[in-house]
């Protein structure tokens, strides 16, 4: 809908509409600035009958009203929805001239991210924040249209399903399950203005492979008026496999449902995914994902590429739902998804977690790259108060760590109520709250970057699945750093006061922790974070408007799939190299190195997923950065650091 909006504060619901005080211009969709600390809120827009026959009918859908929206039109109250990231389609009786209004409210429970201060304040204001349409359909029409993928089923499908013997088919080389079939189970919701007795047409054809396509016809018969449910099964004989990057191509199927004048599409793609002591199997094959947590705001498919760019594997949606858009884009890309439940803090009522969890399944589960879940996040923090470097930190790092309590109770039977066919987290936390996934403050809230061997020493399970790490930064030095939401003025205060010296700090940091969780064969780990959320700074290795600070290069060099890193701090004296190998190959490199005058190299032989001892650096007093460089074939991997 491209009309003229407004909005206000509504100042009493009653019986009737809601009256609002004032009424402001506004940008639908979007998150007004000027009413982020008010609530509930109602939007309103005026529109002309879509339809240009009296037999079509109108649908209106409803994306990301947040949380909890209630429609009005011409002042009949329609319905109430939530949670905002399930749309909401709703077929309405329109006048020639009509007046829309929805009033969103805040969630009483699960604002996630919004809830804190890493986001600004308006973010979580009640708004419209993905967009609203008004279409005209056929008087006969898909009202709703499920395809949900599987892997392992019978070939020959169910009693009804048959397929073309010709279907959509691997291209040759592309694994598969062991020659195991598969199907797609699709549901079709259909809503019969006029008696029919027809089919829906089934189109199956292949996204990003060459393959064979397939059409089935699924017979419908219903009265005028009625609403009927008719499902298929289509199997998938010789399926081609969706892959993360760098471990195959991005393989998908669209399906097409067409009704005589109505069609609909969706995409999904064909994967298995497990989780065990050792990380992530994806297809049965062993996967390291290397990422980044993500926050709301910017253009989903920008920071998609900005991740891939700094040769990630995976995106953290930290503590909240995103659009759609961002989930198409990683298919595409081959990146995969940690999707979050909006949790953050000690509370988490069940009831209404359980709930959020089937719709979030239900609602994003088609995409091939939801690789898992998480419940919540930083259920308590017992270096709130925060803590310097040296001897004496690590003992009270020790301390608090130890005296930490944390009633995970919830959280696990939150996390035992999604489906199971993605691994789930619990909890990610601090040292010491027991947490299933790490969330590191080194060199940022407590002790030093360099002290990552030290942590992961003394609590090696902190290295098994890191969830957030990382260190803020000034973007631009005209910024105050205590009025950049997501940054603690305080904690950049004791690395550096400007943003040159800022960034340099954040890139060491990132990069200690990165190579150092490598070194340790961490199984999953993932930056914080991609962008950052407001101008100014954060803790983003790329500013707001997507520049990218000092750490976007360090960290993509660390995240190199295969990459020789120094065992410690980059000074004066000899220190080791290791060879990092997230491929599932066996490889014979040249790694050399650089520093001052000084240069040697080293052939080493490491295998699958595993690292492998490089030699020394012997880092003269007067050099002033130490290059690294590893030789595969015809490629040349380098790694820099600066002393």
């Amino acid at each position: 809908m491209t009309e003229e909006w407004t909005g206000g504060v509504v100042t009493d619901r009653g019986d009737g509409p809601p009256a609002v005080e004032e009424w402001r211009s506004v940008s639908v969709p979007g998150r007004p600035a000027a009413f982020a600390d008010e609530g509930p809120i109602a939007y309103r827009t005026t529109f002309a009958d879509p339809r240009s026959d009296p037999s079509e009918r109108a649908l209106l859908e409803l994306r990301g009203a947040y949380d909890r929206a209630t429609i009005w039109l011409n002042g009949t109250e329609l319905t109430t929805h939530e949670p905002h990231f399930v749309p909401l389609r709703l077929e309405v009786e329109p006048d020639p001239e009509n007046e829309l209004v929805i009033v969103c409210e805040r969630p009483d429970a699960f604002d996630g991210i919004y809830g804190t201060d890493a986001v600004p304040d308006h973010f979580g204001t009640p708004a419209i924040w993905w967009g609203v349409e008004l279409e005209s359909r056929p008087a006969t029409f898909v009202r709703r249209f499920e395809a949900r993928p599987r892997l392992g089923a019978n070939p020959n499908g169910d009693a009804e399903a048959s397929s073309s013997p010709n279907g959509p088919d691997a291209t040759a080389g592309n694994a598969t399950t062991d020659g195991a079939g598969a199907a797609i189970d699709v549901t079709l919701e259909i809503d019969a203005g006029r008696a029919v007795d027809d089919a829906v047409t089934l189109s199956v054809r292949p996204e990003g492979f060459r393959g064979g396509a397939t059409m089935e016809r699924v017979p419908v018969v219903a009265a005028a008026g009625e609403r009927t449910t008719v499902t298929k099964t289509i199997p998938i004989r010789k399926p081609s496999l969706w892959w993360p990057r760098e471990h195959g191509p991005q393989s998908r199927y669209t399906i097409q449902a067409k009704l005589g004048g109505d069609a609909l599409e969706r995409t999904v793609g064909l994967r298995e995914i497990e989780c065990d002591e050792d990380g992530l199997l994806v297809n049965g094959r062993r996967v390291r994902p290397r990422g980044f947590a993500r926050l709301p705001g910017g253009d989903p498919r920008e920071d998609v590429d900005r991740a891939v760019e700094a040769n990630a594997t995976i995106l953290r949606t930290h503590a909240h739902v995103p659009p759609h858009d961002l989930y198409e884009a990683c298919d595409e890309a081959g990146l995969l998804v940690w999707q979050d439940l909006p949790a953050v803090g000690p509370d988490l009522p069940v009831e209404r977690g359980t709930e959020l969890a089937a719709a979030l399944a239900e609602e994003y589960g088609r995409h091939p790259s939801l690789a898992m879940y998480g419940v919540q996040d930083r259920p308590t923090d017992p270096f709130a108060e925060p803590l310097g470097s040296g001897l004496l930190s690590r003992l009270r790092f020790r301390y608090r760590a130890w005296r930490t309590s944390v009633d995970d109770g919830p959280a696990q039977g939150l996390a035992d109520s999604f489906p199971d066919d993605r691994p789930v987290v619990a909890t990610i936390g601090a040292p010491g709250t027991g947490a299933e996934a790490a969330h590191l403050a080194l060199g940022w809230q407590y002790l030093a970057a360099d002290d990552i061997d030290w942590l992961l020493e003394t609590y090696p399970s902190l290295g098994d699945r890191v969830g957030w790490f990382g260190a803020g930064s000034l973007a631009d030095d005209d910024a105050d750093p205590a009025d950049v939401a997501g940054l603690d003025a305080a904690l950049l205060e004791r690395r550096a006061t400007d943003a040159e010296g800022s960034q340099r700090e954040q890139a060491r940091t990132l990069k200690t922790v990165a190579e150092g969780l490598r070194r340790r064969g961490c199984g999953l780990l993932a930056a914080s974070a991609i962008r950052d959320s407001a101008p100014g700074g954060g803790m983003g290795v790329h500013a707001v408007d997507g520049e990218p600070k000092l750490a976007a290069e360090a960290i993509a060099q660390s995240f190199e799939p295969v990459q020789a890193v120094l065992d410690g701090p980059a000074r004066s004296g000899t220190v080791a190299i290791t060879l990092c190998n997230d491929t599932d190959e066996a490889l014979e490199a040249i790694v050399g190195w650089r520093a001052g005058e000084n240069t040697d190299t080293e052939r080493v032989s490491v295998e699958p997923f595993e690292t492998a001892d490089a030699g020394s650096a012997r880092i003269p007093g007067d050099a002033e950065r130490v290059d690294l460089e590893v030789g595969i074939d015809d490629r040349r991997i380098r790694n820099r650091y600066h002393l």
